[in-house]
């Protein structure tokens, strides 16, 4: 099957990849010619121009567009001023479902189908599979149905089905436009809370040997009453190594956490600043207008916002609130 990809960054070059090793065809546009050559080199058509791009499309058009969600919605009104009824734009990318929504709405006048795909695989995904979360018309989503099952994982022997359908292929369609990304929204907050609780607990893991290391003694400093319960060396990189055999809280995310802990032990090569690309924030506005309490998820977004030193100045307004009652040393001199 033909597909047109606009967007070569890690993850669209490596969508067009994996498409490309089962046979489909994928005409290619990047804003930059050196992304749009190396795949051309990898057996891609490639195309110099909007316009170039669209017109090298067979009938009926299928464009699947994985770029920054701040400016996909004018991107897809470039395209489908160049598009014709019962051509389709798959948004692949981190949208915000509302978009999707209105997108949809605004291009079913020039009947043109808008299906968006939530995406999730990183850099991984060219050999592990993508797995898709989809939103659409039911005609257009069955015609992209090849497309998706080659980007999907496709059957896990060492994950028997629960249930019927491509799920345990590793895509479904969730619902009209906007399901697909509202689906892939709720992903990354959860995403967000499990990469928070193994990310404290492991901290917590480093301190064990709490108790053996020297410790202020003075009016400010809180003792540690019971230094011997905290004598422990923790080898991180070991407990995460035997968490990922045959362990409850087992997951590819922890793969990874183990996999980074091997490689740098005392993370020295990472700064501790986290960014949030919108999902999260759209998932604590989701739970609020629809009152699901939502507190894991609220707690792991406002440590990334403390991340990248959001909450500098008001910890150093508390520093200044204990100075001013009490006189306590916080204060720069």
């Amino acid at each position: 099957m033909q597909l047109g990809m606009m967007g070569l960054g890690r993850m669209g070059a490596n969508m067009v990849r994996r498409l490309l090793r089962d046979g489909h065809e994928c005409i290619v546009y990047d804003i930059s010619s050196a992304a749009v050559a190396e795949l051309v080199k990898e057996g891609s058509i490639g195309a110099a121009s909007l316009e170039e791009f669209v017109g090298k499309l067979a009938k009926p058009r299928c464009v699947w567009l994985m770029l920054p969600a701040a400016i996909t919605p004018r991107i897809v009104g470039q395209v489908a001023a160049l598009l014709e009824p019962g051509d389709i734009i798959i948004d692949g990318g981190n949208s915000n479902y509302r978009d999707a929504v209105d997108q949809a709405a605004r291009l079913a006048p020039m009947q043109v189908s808008y299906v968006d795909v939530g995406t999730s695989g990183g850099v991984w995904g060219v050999d592990r599979g993508y797995c898709l979360m989809i939103g659409g018309p039911e005609e257009a989503v069955k015609h992209l149905d090849p497309i998706f099952a080659t980007l999907a994982p496709g059957p896990d022997t060492a994950s028997p089905p629960l249930a019927e359908g491509t799920a345990s292929l590793g895509y479904l369609h969730c619902g009209p436009s906007g399901a697909g990304h509202f689906v892939k929204m709720v992903h990354n907050g959860i995403e967000y809370g499990v990469m928070a609780a193994y990310a404290e607990g492991i901290n917590i893991l480093r301190s064990a040997n709490a108790g053996k290391r020297p410790r202020a003694v003075d009016a400010e400093t809180t003792p540690l009453s019971e230094p011997q319960y905290y004598q422990f060396d923790i080898d991180l990189p070991a407990v995460t190594e035997v968490w990922r055999h045959g362990s409850v809280i087992g997951s590819w995310l922890l793969d990874l956490t183990a996999g980074a802990l091997k490689a740098d032990p005392g993370l020295d090569n990472f700064d501790g600043r986290v960014s949030d690309s919108g999902e999260g924030r759209w998932t604590l506005k989701a739970a609020i207008d629809t009152g699901v309490p939502a507190p894991v998820l609220s707690s792991a977004l406002f440590d990334r916002f403390a991340s990248r030193g959001e909450s500098e100045f008001a910890d150093k307004l508390l520093s200044a609130m204990r100075f001013a009652f009490g006189g306590h040393v916080e204060k720069k001199e």
